[in-house]
């Protein structure tokens, strides 16, 4: 009779369970969402998931609901906010980067230099390089500090402020635009936009977290973080006393390349691009600084840069690839060039 009064307890309490969930669900219902990208999802509408009803989420942590206007299937998925260091388009660490062919590869570039991560006729963006060289090291051990944009007539600049110590309260962010210091208000979905809303920075976290949007161009999901601890012990890095390092992990999602498109890692988003890496060979290192180097983080000056604010009408003829017909749900190659797979190289500089 126990056991029986026991199991009827337990129904009850799951009953009761059941039903709150079901009155929180009810609470927050679904958004929609459109695919505003020129792929073939264009202006397609779909319902988020339950499990993330929201675009902008009230909580820093909580999944956002967006159009993955890339997939074959043209679906509301649930992402993060802040970047994915393991997906293609990502630059973290000293520095990881993972290119548009999903290969995994290491650009060391120099300390206190600038190198082009993407040159094409309407969009530059360089990336400047802090690091530290242990004697006894014939490079540097570097990261990246800032990304400056160019696009159109406009420019954008994105730097960490340098730091003895890590400090999780403190905002380590700055930013410019057109050459003139930028405020984003501190707190989490707070936003800017540019006058002609050709550009928009979001706070996906109260500090140190951001999200850059340039409209049909490409979305730059940036985060802050200090080398630490534990990263220099493993690393042996030596980094001194005062100074952590603060540096950006970033994740790129780009929306209109052309078939031409340079640099550090654009030329991985090329139709034509063939890795270098040497098959069997487990840490292949290849050149590239002499190829990418610019002047300033607002040049565009390096041997192989394309970007041309003026070729308007160059870019509307050009060759865009369209990433929404690939479809790596059965491994293999897709069209443009981009191949899927689970591949690590380690390309570098030395």
């Amino acid at each position: 009779m126990k056991v029986l009064r026991i199991h009827y307890v337990v129904i009850l309490l799951l009953f009761f369970l059941s039903k709150v969930t079901e009155i929180q669900a009810g609470d927050v219902k679904p958004e929609t969402v459109t695919c505003k990208i020129k792929t073939k999802c264009h202006l397609k509408s779909k319902k988020c998931p339950a499990q993330c009803p929201k675009v902008k989420p009230t909580h820093h942590k909580a999944k956002a609901c967006a159009f993955d206007c890339t997939s074959p299937k043209c679906e509301a998925v649930c992402e993060d906010r802040k970047p994915n260091c393991n997906s293609p388009g990502a630059a973290c660490h000293d520095p990881r980067f993972i290119g548009g062919d999903g290969i995994v590869f290491y650009f060391h570039g120099k300390s206190n230099e600038q190198f082009a991560l993407i040159s094409d006729p309407n969009l530059q963006i360089n990336a400047r390089f802090i690091g530290h060289r242990p004697a006894g090291r014939t490079r540097d051990y570097t990261w990246i500090q800032g990304l400056g944009l160019m696009f159109e007539s406009h420019t954008f600049t994105l730097e960490t402020t340098k730091a003895a110590k890590w400090e999780e309260e403190v905002d380590h962010l700055q930013f410019s635009y057109d050459g003139k210091p930028l405020t984003v208000p501190e707190g989490h979905l707070s936003e800017w936009n540019s006058p002609q809303e050709d550009i928009k920075v979001e706070r996906t976290s109260s500090k140190n977290s951001v999200t850059v949007t340039l409209t049909d161009v490409a979305e730059i999901s940036v985060n802050v973080v200090p080398v630490t601890e534990q990263d220099n012990k493993v690393h042996n890095y030596q980094i001194p006393s005062d100074d952590c390092f603060t540096h950006l992990e970033v994740q790129f999602r780009f929306f209109g390349l052309s078939s031409k498109v340079e640099g550090v890692l654009g030329k991985t988003y090329r139709p034509d691009f063939r890795n270098p890496a040497k098959p069997g060979v487990a840490m292949p290192i290849v050149g590239g600084e002499d190829k990418y180097r610019t002047s300033s983080l607002l040049s565009s000056d390096c041997a192989n840069c394309v970007f041309s604010p003026t070729s308007g009408e160059a870019i509307k003829n050009s060759l865009v690839m369209d990433y929404g017909t690939l479809d790596c749900s059965h491994g293999g190659s897709g069209k443009n060039g981009i191949v899927c797979m689970d591949t690590s190289i380690k390309l570098g500089v030395e």
